[in-house]
C-alpha cells in the first residue's frame, strides 16, 4: 500500500510528530511505500535545523533526517506555513525541501491513503 503522511503539529508540544514517525517506520518495515511526508501548519517546525534539543531528550529532527536518507522519502514543508513560522531554506534539515500545497495534492493522488497526524 502507498501512504501519504501529513504532520500538522510541532515536535515537542504533543505526540503527533512521534506517532507519525513511528507509523512511517512501522509501515516501511511491513513493506509499504511512503509517497511523501508533508509538514503543514506547526508541523513545519519538525524540519527546522536550528533547534537543539537537550542531549537527554529524543532528537526528532535527526530522526526525520535519518528516515528520509535511509529510505529515500520525499520530505516537504509547506512554504506558506514555513514563512509564517520563520522556517527558511538553509534552515531546514538535510533531505527536506520547501514547496507549496501542490505537493500535498499530488501525494494524495499518488497514494492509496492519506494519514494525517495532529
Amino acid at each position: 500500500m502507498k501512504f501519504a503522511v501529513q504532520v500538522l503539529r510541532g515536535p515537542y508540544n504533543n505526540q503527533a510528530s512521534d506517532t507519525a514517525y513511528n507509523f512511517v517506520k512501522a509501515a516501511l518495515s511491513k513493506g509499504h511505500e511512503i509517497v511523501r511526508i508533508f509538514f503543514y501548519h506547526d508541523g513545519v517546525i519538525n524540519v527546522n535545523n536550528l533547534a537543539e534539543p537537550p542531549q537527554d531528550d529524543r532528537n526528532i529532527f535527526a530522526r526525520w533526517t535519518e528516515l528520509g536518507k535511509d529510505h529515500g522519502i520525499d520530505i516537504v514543508a509547506c512554504i506558506a506555513a514555513s514563512k509564517r513560522r520563520g522556517v527558511k531554506e538553509g534552515h531546514i534539515i538535510e533531505g527536506t525541501r520547501i514547496s507549496g500545497l501542490g505537493q500535498l495534492t499530488e501525494m494524495t493522488i499518488e497514494a492509496d491513503r492519506l494519514i494525517t497526524f495532529g
